[in-house]
């Protein structure tokens, strides 16, 4: 319990420092928020207009207090792009984020853990060279890089696959056709993530999985004339469990930050994309909301992990 305690006031310390560093670092990059925001013809008392609807007019004591209020209330205040709450304009564009990044992330690991196994079991055979090859190969390229191939091959040299958007325009009439058509636009930027991941678990596993088969525990299992697969996936596997998982865990804040190059490639209404807009824009209400909402999804990914961890 004192060493939970301990991990919990770390993990507020740390949202403590990411909430001061997000108010200090968007109001010293060079750029006016309400440049964006304003015709230029606009006259000074409708430019003070704005400042004063985002407090931007206060000292900057009050605009820190102000800040931390609307981001520990999840309020959030009005994004400076849209005029609407930062809230609905994140929640609105959440579900298309969690639907690329969750289906990627299961079949990202599920895929490179099955191969890892497989290659630790099969030393010195094809079978491992080619999961080396391919694992250190999967993430040897930009992501970037390898997403706008697939854009440039898939999409408009052979259009199989839509080149930009969530869904057609107009959307097909039907829920089903609809549901389809959305998959189909999710499809290539989910395969891309996948070839861009599934390498890392790949070589990840089969290293541990190669020192775990040496064990004496999997020696003696052996002797006893237990099954190889059992051998394999409940003792040799069994026991590298707890940090596969606590890795699986700790790797979808890196995940979700991802989602900001992919999103902009492919044209997807999703949060990675928002943030990025946020930031170019100097949307700082929109934008501090989003670093401090990927912060604390790091932190409760650390909190769960240590608990799982001890589970397991």
């Amino acid at each position: 319990m004192k060493e939970f305690t301990r991990r919990l006031c770390g993990s507020v310390a740390v949202l403590a420092v990411v909430l001061a560093l997000n108010f200090v670092l968007f109001r010293v990059m060079p750029g006016d928020p309400l440049t964006g925001v304003m015709d230029p013809k606009f006259s000074p008392e409708a430019k003070r207009q704005l400042a004063a609807q985002w407090g931007l007019d206060k000292p900057m004591g009050e605009q820190f207090v102000l800040y931390v209020r609307e981001m520990l209330s999840f309020r959030f205040g009005l994004s400076m792009m849209t005029g609407r709450p930062v809230w609905e304009e994140i929640s609105s564009r959440v579900p298309n984020t969690v639907a690329l990044l969750l289906p990627t992330l299961v079949l990202s690991a599920a895929i490179g853990i099955w191969l890892g196994v497989k290659a630790a079991v099969r030393r010195g055979s094809f079978t491992e060279r080619l999961v080396l090859w391919g694992g250190a190969l999967s993430f040897s390229f930009p992501s970037f890089f390898l997403q706008l191939v697939f854009l440039m091959c898939f999409a408009y040299a052979w259009p199989v696959f839509p080149l930009r958007g969530t869904t057609s325009i107009p959307p097909p009439a039907g829920e089903m056709a609809s549901l389809i058509d959305y998959l189909w636009h999710l499809a290539l930027p989910m395969t891309s993530l996948v070839l861009l991941s599934f390498g890392g678990w790949a070589l990840y596993v089969r290293n541990m999985m190669v020192k775990a088969l040496g064990e004496d525990y999997v020696l003696t299992a052996r002797s006893r004339g237990l099954p190889e697969r059992r051998i394999v996936w409940n003792h040799a596997f069994r026991s590298i469990l707890p940090p596969v998982l606590t890795i699986l865990l700790l790797s979808l804040p890196g995940v979700v930050s991802g989602a900001v190059m992919t999103e902009t490639v492919f044209s997807l209404n999703g949060a990675g994309r928002f943030l990025l807009e946020a930031v170019n824009s100097h949307d700082y209400p929109s934008a501090g909301a989003a670093f401090f909402l990927l912060a604390l999804i790091t932190v409760l990914c650390n909190l769960a992990a240590d608990a799982l961890y001890n589970i397991v």
